[in-house]
């Protein structure tokens, strides 16, 4: 069995999705269709027998939306006033989108301290796996209605990628899915390089690779361009997770995925042993 038809066998899922992903981009808001199509998805997941955490932003996006604000705001006090509105509103889409699967949703709100703490790491581990032993799909983002770390910090680390990686890292996730605004990795940035090539399988993630994904974000809505994917590629495989970017346009991009199809770039798991996801993250952060 190759590489990708060993995706069809993974249990334990992470997927992340971004702010481009969810919203219209004309107004920012979101969009209802996609959504439906995204809980669909999962909810056939957690038919099959999967256990599905989904990461999820939006919260500052779609809280600017409701306020009738012309994009995100700059102002600190104005993002997490955003974000508190925002996050309300997507829990209580989602909740309602998922219920009418027959499936419980369930929100995790995390910081930095989250991660580091030792208690804290313990209480939100445990609650993840008894969520998932529960069959309840945890929706994740950072908290940032009180985080001012988090939320400055979301600039320049990005879109809950490295989030996402964490939490997969954390929770000893078989695979972490981050549906981005770009079909995967390439050897440049496609919208500026025609003659860019897709790169379909990376077995190992050296430095050269790292490289090629400076600056290669084209969404105004989300803050994560193609760094703080492999960012979160480096986290991932490290903690021996397989990872795959997909096109977030496409929701139905999931169970294409999940069924081994060539959907995406592929980073394969491969754990390293001296790898501590503590100590990496209080480095990065």
């Amino acid at each position: 069995m190759n590489t990708r038809e060993a995706l069809k066998d993974k249990k334990r899922i992470v997927i992340k999705i971004g702010s481009s992903s969810l919203t219209h981009s004309e107004t920012g808001r979101l969009n209802l269709r996609k959504l439906e199509v995204l809980v669909r998805e999962i909810s056939d997941l957690r038919n099959q027998g999967k256990e599905v955490v989904l990461v999820s932003s939006g919260a500052i996006a779609v809280g600017s939306a409701v306020l009738g604000m012309n994009g995100k705001p700059k102002e600190l006090k104005k993002k997490q006033a955003c974000a508190a509105i925002g996050q309300a509103k997507l829990m209580m889409i989602y909740q309602k989108l998922f219920s009418e699967y027959n499936q419980t949703a369930a929100q995790i709100l995390m910081t930095k301290n989250t991660i580091v703490n030792d208690s804290n790491r313990e209480n939100v581990l445990n609650t993840y796996n008894q969520l998932l032993d529960f069959g309840v799909i945890p929706i994740v983002n950072e908290n940032d209605s009180i985080s001012t770390y988090e939320i400055e910090t979301l600039e320049q680390f990005g879109d809950n990628d490295t989030l996402s990686a964490v939490v997969a890292a954390l929770i000893q996730a078989d695979v972490l899915i981050l549906m981005s605004d770009i079909d995967g990795l390439f050897t440049d940035d496609p919208n500026k390089n025609p003659d860019a090539k897709f790169i379909e399988t990376v077995e190992e993630l050296d430095e050269h690779l790292l490289q090629m994904g400076k600056g290669s974000s084209t969404s105004n809505v989300g803050t994560g361009g193609m760094q703080t994917k492999l960012t979160a590629a480096q986290i991932a495989t490290a903690a021996g997770t397989d990872m795959v970017i997909a096109n977030g346009k496409d929701f139905h991009n999931i169970h294409r995925i999940l069924e081994g199809k060539a959907c995406g770039t592929l980073f394969v798991g491969n754990a390293i042993e001296s790898f501590d996801l503590i100590d990496y993250i209080r480095k990065l952060l």
